[in-house]
C-alpha cells in the first residue's frame, strides 16, 4: 500500500510563514474608517495565501504532497458585521496562485472548519452560522478553481442529550445543504462522542466519504473491536471514497484515495491531546492492516510539531525500514507499507 503523508496549515521549517495573521473585530471596530479597516483585512489575508504558498512550495520541495490550509486564511470573513464585505474580488489573483500552484503539482489539500461548524444542532441560529461557515470555506476552494475532489472535514457534532436523534438530525440538515456544499464534505469520528460505526453510518447516509480518525478510535472507541474495524468498518469506509470516485468519473483509486487522520496522545493524564510528534509503531500497526485490501492511503498528521513531526516520523520509519520487512520509505512524505497476514 502506498501511504501519502500530510500536516496540518503551519510550517515549523519556514520563519515568517503563518497563514492564519488576524485582526480582532475589537480592533476592527476602532478604526476611524471603516472601508480602510476592510482594506487592511484583504492585506492580511492576501499576506496569509503568500505564506500558503510559500508553505506548498516548501511541500514539494520536501516532496510532501499533502497539505490542510488554514480556516482562518481570510480574517473576520464569516462576522456578522461585516456581511456586505465580499473579499474574494480582491483576492482572486493570490486565490488563484495557490490552487495553480496545487493544480500544477498533483497536492492533495483540504480544510478542517472549526468545532462550531455542526449540523447535529437543535438551535436554528447555530445551524445558519454552520452554513455560512462552510459556505466560507466552498468559496476558498472554489476561488483556487479546485474540484470537488477537494474537501473540507467536519465532525457530526453534539449529542444534545439524546446521541440517536443528533445523528438523524444532522443527516436531515446536512442532506438539506445545497449539493454546492455537500459535495465537498468529508465526515471525520470524534474523540468524545460519535464514534467509528456511527459517524460511518451517517455518512453512508449523507452519501459523503468518511475520513478515519485512529486516534479519536483510540480514546473514543465505544463496542467497536478491532476485528469490527478491521474487517467490517474499514471495507465500509474504503468504499465511501470509492463511490465518491465513480462520482467524479476517476477510473483509479490512485485519484482518490481515503484519507485517515494520525497523532498521538500527549499524556497518560491527556490522552485526547495531541503530542508533538507521532508514535511510528502504532501507525504501522494500522497501515499493515488497512494494507490488507487497500492499495492507496493518504494520512494527515496532526501532531503539534507540525512539518517537524512529519519528517520525524520518515525518519523514525526509515530506520524501521532497517529492521523490519515490509517498509519502504519511498521519498519525504510517501512510505510504501505491505500487509500483515
Amino acid at each position: 500500500m502506498i501511504v501519502r503523508l500530510g500536516f496540518v496549515a503551519m510550517s515549523l521549517q519556514l520563519e515568517n510563514a503563518s497563514p492564519s495573521r488576524t485582526m480582532t473585530y475589537t480592533n476592527f471596530s476602532k478604526l476611524d474608517d471603516r472601508e480602510a479597516g476592510i482594506r487592511k483585512l484583504e492585506r492580511i489575508a492576501e499576506e496569509n495565501l503568500r505564506s500558503t504558498l510559500r508553505i506548498l512550495k516548501h511541500c514539494k520541495a520536501s516532496g510532501i504532497q499533502m497539505y490542510r490550509f488554514s480556516s482562518k486564511l481570510i480574517p473576520l470573513a464569516t462576522h456578522e458585521e461585516l456581511v456586505d464585505w465580499n473579499p474574494f474580488e480582491a483576492l482572486a489573483p493570490a486565490f488563484q496562485e495557490v490552487g495553480d500552484f496545487v493544480r500544477r503539482n498533483g497536492l492533495r489539500v483540504s480544510f478542517h472548519p472549526d468545532h462550531f461548524c455542526v449540523f447535529s444542532t437543535p438551535r436554528p441560529e447555530v445551524l445558519r452560522k454552520s452554513e455560512l461557515d462552510l459556505r466560507n470555506h466552498v468559496l476558498m476552494l472554489e476561488a483556487m478553481g479546485l474540484d470537488e475532489a477537494t474537501k473540507c472535514n467536519i465532525h457530526i457534532g453534539g449529542a444534545y442529550g439524546d446521541k440517536a436523534a443528533a445523528a438523524e438530525r444532522f443527516v436531515h440538515q446536512f442532506n438539506a445543504l445545497s449539493p454546492r456544499l455537500k459535495q465537498r464534505v468529508t465526515l471525520e469520528n470524534d474523540d468524545k462522542t460519535f464514534n467509528v460505526r456511527e459517524t460511518l453510518e451517517a455518512a453512508e447516509q449523507a452519501g459523503i466519504p468518511m475520513v478515519l480518525d485512529i486516534h479519536h478510535h483510540a480514546v473514543n472507541s465505544g463496542d467497536v473491536d478491532e476485528d469490527e474495524l478491521y474487517n467490517g468498518l474499514w471495507p465500509r469506509i474504503v468504499r465511501t471514497w470509492q463511490k465518491e470516485g465513480e462520482r467524479l468519473g476517476y477510473s483509479s483509486a490512485s485519484q482518490l484515495p481515503p484519507k485517515i487522520h494520525a497523532s498521538s496522545p500527549k499524556s497518560i493524564s491527556e490522552p485526547r491531546a495531541h503530542a508533538e510528534f507521532v508514535e511510528a509503531e502504532q501507525l504501522v500497526r494500522f497501515l499493515r492492516n488497512a494494507a490488507r485490501n487497500t492499495e492507496y492511503l493518504d494520512c494527515m498528521l496532526e501532531a503539534k510539531s507540525k512539518d517537524e513531526a512529519l519528517m520525524k516520523l520518515i525518519e523514525d520509519l526509515k530506520l524501521m525500514e532497517s529492521s523490519e520487512e515490509g517498509i519502504k520509505v519511498l521519498d519525504g512524505g510517501c512510505v510504501e507499507i505491505a500487509a500483515q497476514h
